[in-house]
């Protein structure tokens, strides 16, 4: 709830102040405009100078741009603060110039931050309020509509926003009680964004109208929170019903089950299973594509919904969520393997090789393997096999998903298919009883994507 007493230090930062005491690193995030002002300046007040560090991204988005970190770099050194200053290039996207801004700005922020590190920002209440209103314009659910969060995990450390409970206009009280200085972006007055139209016309009048407006919507926003909780538990009880289990580059659930489910039920899995392995949230249009294009497919389809980076994908009665890093596919021709370390593939996958007594393939002294991809017409005989066949079939018979079929790493010893990634080794070539082998292990590397707010 927004406050009329006047901020203090001690008390803003009671509810933090353990982990201020104990953090590797405290990061505030300083534009040199009002709100990273006076967070800056408190915290002064409550933590050694010579543990904090300021950092400013110039954006390089207007022409006073280099006054602005010039008044950053006055300021902290008044203070007695360390400062760094970046610049960064920024081009419009989709979301528009504001978004990529805010990208690269949290781009820096999350590479800055150590392990056990803290950053701090300046949002406050009516930060909160414009937020809100924002996002019900675009058609947010209750996730969108519980705002700003006041802490949440960033990169290695955790972000937190002390100011977000307090109105801008105590915090120009207080700014204007210690004489402090800061900037004004111009592009603030400019109604054309969205953002400054809200906060230039439209809360105005929503303010006249409703003097405790701040209250009220931040009340909405806390309920739309405990509401976002409430139906992320409930996505992770259903998920524990539908045979979840971790692939190879993602995770996947059955279909069978997951259709048995209301079908609000199953659009609130498929919301929150992102977000369960801190991958960015689907909106509506895209749950809406993955429920036509692959809940509703043919049972013998293979449909993919490609979307935020990650893959959405069907096979035989599963539904597939794949990691950013998984659907990719690249050749790996004429790589040649020594086994002694593991294997970089173009893909950014590898290969680990692992001595096993009487398991996997046959060792030999100075052995190196050429490691390829499927291009078409491969054939081989798994050990046990009676005869060869086509990779084709053999990937069908082993149930490997389609998007891994010309991906998988293929073993040669000269021109001769030995081993077909961690699925088999080929008659002929299986390390014997007592005899020593190697066995191999196909990995994918983990790719972290953050939701910020």
């Amino acid at each position: 709830m927004a406050r009329a007493q006047v901020i203090n230090a001690p008390a803003l930062f009671a509810p933090w102040q353990s982990q201020l005491e104990v953090a590797s690193q405290i990061l505030v995030g300083f534009s040199g405009g009002l709100d990273s002002t006076v967070l800056l300046k408190l915290l002064c007040e409550a933590v050694p100078t010579e543990r904090l560090c300021a950092v400013h991204v110039n954006h390089g988005l207007s022409d006073n741009a280099d006054q602005w970190q010039g008044h950053a770099e006055a300021f902290c050194g008044s203070l007695g603060v360390k400062l760094h200053c970046e610049t960064v290039a920024v081009s419009a996207g989709s979301e528009g110039i504001e978004a990529a801004a805010r990208e690269a700005r949290y781009s820096v922020f999350e590479r800055l931050l150590d392990k056990g590190g803290l950053l701090l920002l300046g949002h406050h209440a009516d930060d909160q309020v414009e937020t809100v209103l924002y996002r019900l314009l675009r058609g947010s659910g209750v996730k969108g509509l519980s705002g700003i969060p006041a802490t949440r995990s960033i990169a290695k450390g955790q972000l937190i926003r002390p100011l977000l409970a307090w109105q801008k206009s105590a915090l120009r009280t207080y700014a204007d009680q210690h004489k402090l200085s800061w900037i004004e972006d111009e592009s603030n007055g400019e109604n054309t964004f969205d953002r400054n139209y809200l906060r230039n016309q439209v809360i105005p009048e929503i303010a006249a109208r409703w003097p405790d407006h701040t209250q009220r919507i931040g009340h909405s926003a806390r309920l739309s929170q405990e509401t976002a909780e409430l139906l992320a538990a409930l996505a992770e009880e259903d998920l524990q019903r539908l045979n979840p289990v971790l692939e190879r580059g993602g995770w996947s659930l059955c279909l069978v089950a997951f259709a048995a489910l209301p079908v609000a039920r199953q659009k609130n899995i498929l919301r929150q299973w992102p977000g369960i392995h801190e991958l960015p949230l689907p909106g509506r249009k895209i749950i809406d594509e993955i429920m036509s294009t692959l809940v509703l497919a043919r049972e013998d389809a293979s449909p993919k919904v490609q979307c935020q980076g990650m893959q959405w994908a069907r096979f035989r009665n599963r539904l597939y969520l794949l990691r950013p890093e998984a659907p990719f596919n690249a050749d790996n021709s004429k790589l040649t393997w020594q086994l002694d370390q593991p294997m970089l593939l173009a893909d950014g996958s590898r290969l680990v090789a692992e001595k096993a007594l009487g398991q996997g393939l046959c060792l030999k002294s100075n052995q190196s393997l050429r490691v390829g991809t499927r291009h078409g017409g491969e054939r081989c005989q798994p050990a046990g096999r009676q005869r060869s066949n086509s990779l084709k079939k053999l990937f069908q018979e082993f149930n490997l998903e389609p998007w891994w079929r010309d991906r998988i790493p293929l073993l040669y010893r000269g021109e001769t298919i030995v081993a077909v990634g961690d699925l088999w080794i080929c008659e002929g070539h299986q390390a014997q009883p007592d005899h020593e082998g190697v066995t191999f292990h196909w990995q994918l590397n983990s790719l972290r994507n953050l939701h910020r707010s």
